[in-house]
């Protein structure tokens, strides 16, 4: 029996793609939500999951740190995947007949330029892939989708019109998440990833940080997001280039201890080659 890796989606779906190409030994498998993936992984019906976190184009992916510090799972890489957006519909149909087009509203963000051109009506969709499926379905020479290329081969359907996105970088970034964790050093350039709590206390943040300034660590990543529907429980995510048993990077932790309340550590893989 082949490894599986639970992505959320439908077949055809970018995440689909991002497992493809980043996992190309193990079997897909597809999951309705992002809840759901984590929950393939966790209870072993997949032995990996493939979860995006960024768009360079269009920001965060909403809801996703939130899932991480309580998911049980351990980041044990990365993968940075470009994103084409083209124009899927059914066999047969012209540019020049379609008047709506649909997919998720992260990628419908993607490809403005596209929209106002072609002045196409639009309907944000659940999944990328499963909007695909649904012009598929609807058989309309007048309806069509945003999806990827791996999309219209599995539905049949045409692609009208290629590489649309508006950023001709356009670039996705996943987190491979597993049972277990792997701390080991497997590159010369690694990341951690970490969640905390500041203690409430005048200046906490600015003192929790300086240690992270003052030992030449680079934090490529600082977010935070309320807990609990609470204005005043903040947690903040973050991700710095380096390895915890670095000195610098000790030292920084060791700094950032004295005005927490809780850190975590979800995370320490590779760099990927294509984050620089």
């Amino acid at each position: 029996m082949s490894k599986r890796i639970a992505f959320q989606g439908e077949p055809g779906a970018y995440s689909h793609q991002a497992c493809r190409e980043a996992r190309p030994g193990y079997e897909p498998l597809p999951c309705p939500t992002f809840e759901d993936a984590i929950e393939a992984v966790r209870s072993g019906d997949a032995e990996l999951g493939m979860i995006p976190v960024d768009n360079s184009t269009y920001g965060r992916v909403a809801d996703v740190h939130h899932l991480l510090p309580a998911s049980g799972l351990h980041i044990i890489d990365e993968a940075y995947v470009r994103v084409h957006v083209n124009l899927l519909a059914v066999k047969g149909a012209t540019l020049d007949q379609i008047k709506r087009v649909r997919s998720m509203a992260i990628l419908l963000g993607q490809a403005r330029e596209f929209i106002k051109t072609h002045d196409l009506r639009t309907l944000a969709w659940s999944d990328n892939a499963a909007a695909a499926r649904t012009v598929a379905e609807m058989a309309d020479p007048t309806e069509a989708a945003f999806a990827s290329e791996l999309a219209g081969e599995i539905f049949g359907l045409d692609v009208l019109a290629r590489h649309i996105e508006d950023h001709e970088l356009n670039t996705t970034r996943f987190i491979v998440m597993s049972r277990q964790a792997d701390h080991s050093r497997r590159a010369e350039d690694m990341v951690t990833s970490f969640v905390f709590r500041v203690r409430n206390i005048p200046a906490a943040l600015y003192k929790a940080l300086g240690g992270f300034a003052t030992n030449g660590i680079n934090m490529t990543k600082l977010e935070s997001y309320m807990l609990d529907g609470r204005f005043t429980a903040t947690q903040f995510y973050a991700e710095i280039e380096g390895h915890p048993e670095d000195r610098n990077v000790a030292l920084a932790f060791e700094e950032l201890g004295f005005f927490t309340e809780m850190i975590e550590i979800l995370g320490v893989y590779p760099a990927d080659p294509r984050r620089k």
